[in-house]
């Protein structure tokens, strides 16, 4: 994310605004799952491992954040040398910006076409080994179903962005500052996952196991993600508050696994579900 969303983020909407968006939104977004992380550490918590999860929550921002921050500077290094050595001379890139941008009618028609097509095909053979693996109920029933709704959660994820990153609340934009979209979409896909994860708990049967699994791989997977969210985080510290990257930050580990604990660990210590 710290070259392709960050550094290189700008040289590549030079090419096509539709890459830049599918290359950090769709492939780095669900490359990352902000949902599984936190299902992880409401797994241990139900377990009783509250050292791990104390140590864990913060060793694991720890880390994503200090990845964006050495990845923002080994491509700022790459840039220079490649701008000073004119091996990728980058003012001609931004000089030939009308020659080489994906925006005509034709251009981006035909480029939508191909990939409505890949995903038609994606579908297909998804669905073909999905009804072929079901009955079995092993973990490649699980994949083939999650490469069905995966989709589904890179819309909805990049739709609230849209609508909510960047606006605020009501007609004055209170919080303008918050991203509000990568927020819902990261606490709600938490929270349908703990539900999911409560739900196998108490049906336990081969098939609800398979649907459940492969939504929250898939589904909730794509939904959530932590490569944007450190992004965020980061962009926020640069700002002239700083302060407003933590704060983000807490709202949203405290929110998730705050919820997440009412909806799964609760009634796991409650019904005492194995």
């Amino acid at each position: 994310m710290g070259w392709w969303g960050i550094v290189f983020k700008d040289d590549i909407s030079r090419v096509s605004d539709s890459l830049a968006v599918g290359l950090t939104t769709g492939y780095l977004g669900s490359l990352t799952t902000y949902s599984g992380w936190n299902q992880k550490m409401l797994d241990l918590s139900a377990q009783g491992k509250w050292v791990v999860v104390v140590f864990g929550f913060p060793l694991g921002f720890i880390l994503a954040d200090y990845s964006i921050v050495y990845g923002i500077r080994t491509a700022q290094s790459f840039k220079r040398f490649m701008g000073t050595s004119n091996v990728l001379p980058l003012s001609e890139l931004s000089s030939s910006q009308n020659n080489s941008k994906v925006n005509n009618f034709k251009c981006h028609f035909a480029f939508t076409f191909v990939l409505l097509v890949m995903l038609g095909l994606l579908w297909g053979v998804s669905g073909a080994l999905e009804m072929r693996e079901f009955d079995s109920g092993g973990s490649g029933a699980q994949l083939w179903l999650a490469c069905i709704v995966g989709p589904f959660g890179v819309w909805l994820r990049y739709f609230l962005a849209c609508r909510l990153n960047g606006h605020g609340l009501g007609q004055s934009g209170l919080l303008n500052w918050v991203p509000f979209g990568t927020l819902i979409a990261n606490v709600s896909a938490t929270c349908v996952m703990a539900a999911l994860a409560t739900l196998m708990k108490v049906v336990n049967t081969n098939a609800c196991y398979t649907i459940a699994t492969g939504i929250q791989f898939g589904l909730l997977g794509c939904l959530s993600t932590v490569s944007t969210f450190i992004a965020e985080v980061h962009l926020l510290r640069e700002s002239m508050h700083p302060w407003r990257g933590d704060v983000y930050a807490l709202v949203t580990i405290i929110l998730s696994f705050g919820l997440g604990t009412l909806i799964y660990s609760i009634p796991v210590w409650t019904q005492g579900y194995d």
